[in-house]
């Protein structure tokens, strides 16, 4: 088995461990068994054919950290440029807090929340100490690569630019920032599971990291509205609400003490900077019995547990499938999705995104002019940018933690197995995009008036259609028919062209309103197109296959 050179820095603070009871040898042992099984991927009988070998070692989420590092180019100017230290650095900071939080809510949760290997390690003579630090060391070295991926090539550029302090200052933080990530995410966590069990547990946890994405985004857009900007020059004014955003806290000993600038309150956020992550994780240690106890209701289910399908849904099948393949693929996506906690874990954060990116935009408006001068704009077409949840949902519709019983499609008594692509992604359209897209409506109806409502319909029509494109993501792929393991693949140029799309649609969109009659001829050429997208480019998928 494969030394991995992580373990090996790990070994430099085994005296720690063991002071806190952790069986270090044991522990590490399980880490490095972990660590290997992310790097072997288990093919399937549809992704064997068609595909470069990888190396047995060979893990595909240090293969997608390179669009980390691409994307950390942005940060550099932020940390070059002369001006506030508090104001670039709380800025740094809240970038990297809201990349590494996205994906320990969505990619990591599954780690926290994994009760599997519980059947095999509680029989053995191994301390639930043990089992606990494994787990956290496990989560540890994943965001450490993460964050090394996001911060390094700023953080080589402001040390080139500001000094060997800056370089030591910021090592520190993203280590004390990485710590409070984890263990907030934790004790979230470990909240809804005192107070909830089986099913209902199951559905709490989904809406919380919806909550979270929301918050997220939302305590970013706060920061950056703390500081004034006036020709050029930044100012701050310090507030009793910015003690409430950690971004402040990791900042502050920059202006402390390379800036020069001494006072109550960035005295204040470096003792929090310090302090909160070092006590949240003594109170970690302390709570992880109960925490790895309630895990178990997972593995519970509840009254709930066998739900009756409603029948609106039934209608929905009947209304939107053609045929009774169709109708059959309809009901089994549907309860693949419901059943499948691992893609609602990796997926509903998205839906967050979904419902505040587009009042993101629209807040920068009404802070330059004001809420009167927004509702007489066409700031109503940010609603397509709800489409950005899309791509990620329809690329996550080929996994499933039960993929091995994809051989199930080959004895299934079709002709073809297309209609099992056009099937899964209403379901996705009818579960999760629609229920967004129709409180975003009702919002920007109340916002804009009755008069935008040719323009809602036009872009849910622009969504569908945008879906059908991204159905590219399953090309050469069955539906939950591969395992989440091989969920880190890359597939950045795909999703960057994506999103680019929604911006073709918004300029689309914005350049008819200004045709009499544009956005009703726009609306039924989006029909048309759609229409013959949805029969054809399923056929197009299953041939590829």
């Amino acid at each position: 088995m494969k030394d991995f050179r992580s373990l090996k820095v790990i070994d430099l603070f085994r005296g720690l461990f063991e002071r806190a009871g952790v069986e270090y040898p044991i522990m590490r042992r399980i880490v490095e068994v972990k660590l290997t099984m992310d790097g072997r991927r288990t093919p399937t009988i549809f992704n064997q054919q068609g595909r470069k070998k990888e190396k047995p070692e060979e893990n595909g989420f240090m293969k997608s950290l390179m669009m980390y590092v691409i994307l950390s180019v942005m940060l550099v100017p932020i940390v070059l440029f002369e001006g506030n230290l508090l104001f670039q650095m709380s800025l740094f900071f809240g970038i990297v807090m809201f990349i590494v939080m996205t994906s320990m809510i969505s990619d990591f949760s599954n780690v926290l929340l994994d009760v599997k290997d519980k059947g095999i390690l509680l029989t053995k003579p191994v301390g639930k100490k043990t089992i606990s630090a494994a787990k956290m060391v496990h989560i540890s070295i994943y965001l450490f690569f993460l964050t090394a991926a996001v911060a390094l090539v700023p953080i080589g550029a402001g040390t080139v630019r500001h000094g060997l302090l800056f370089l030591l200052l910021s090592l520190l933080c993203l280590i004390l920032m990485d710590l409070f990530i984890v263990v907030l995410t934790a004790m979230i966590y470990y909240v809804i599971l005192r107070f909830f069990d089986g099913e209902k547990l199951k559905d709490v946890i989904n809406y919380v990291q919806i909550v979270l994405s929301i918050m997220i985004v939302a305590g970013y857009q706060v920061l950056v509205r703390a500081f004034s900007f006036t020709a050029m020059e930044i100012s701050y004014q310090a507030e009793w609400w910015q003690f409430l955003l950690p971004p402040f806290w990791f900042a502050a000993p920059f202006q402390l003490l390379m800036g020069g600038e001494k006072n109550v309150y960035l005295l204040a956020f470096t003792a929090l900077a310090v302090i909160i992550p070092l006590v949240s994780i003594f109170i970690y240690i302390r709570v992880t019995p109960a925490f790895e106890r309630n895990l178990q209701k997972l593995n519970s289910t509840g009254g709930e547990s066998r739900r009756k399908e409603r029948i609106w849904k039934q209608w929905m099948a009947g209304a939107i499938c053609r045929s009774k393949e169709e109708r059959f693929f309809f009901r089994f996506a549907d309860q693949m999705m419901r059943n499948e906690r691992e893609f609602r874990l990796k997926v509903y954060p998205s839906l967050g995104m979904a419902i505040i990116f587009p009042f993101v935009f629209m807040l920068n408006d009404i802070q330059i002019n004001s809420y009167a001068h927004l509702i007489t704009t066409k700031w109503y077409l940010s609603i397509y940018t709800a489409g950005m949840m899309i791509p990620n949902a329809v690329a996550m519709l080929r996994y499933s933690g039960k993929y091995k019983g994809a051989w199930i499609y080959q004895t299934a008594p079709v002709k073809s197995l297309a209609p099992l692509y056009s099937a899964a992604l209403k379901v996705f359209i009818v579960n999760l995009f629609l229920p967004v897209y129709l409180v975003l409506s009702i919002i920007f109806l109340i916002m804009f008036g009755i008069k935008i409502f040719p323009d809602l319909v036009a872009a849910f029509v622009a969504s569908v259609l945008f879906t059908a494109i991204c159905s590219n993501f399953l090309k050469g792929r069955l539906p939950f028919s591969e395992s989440f393991a091989d969920a880190n693949a890359s597939g950045g140029v795909k999703m960057i062209a994506a999103f680019l799309l929604i911006a073709v649609f918004i300029g689309i969109h914005y350049a008819v309103t200004f045709v009499p009659f544009g956005v009703l001829l726009y609306f039924l050429v989006l029909l048309g197109v759609t229409a013959f997208a949805w029969r054809y480019a399923f056929r197009t998928i299953w041939d590829a296959h």
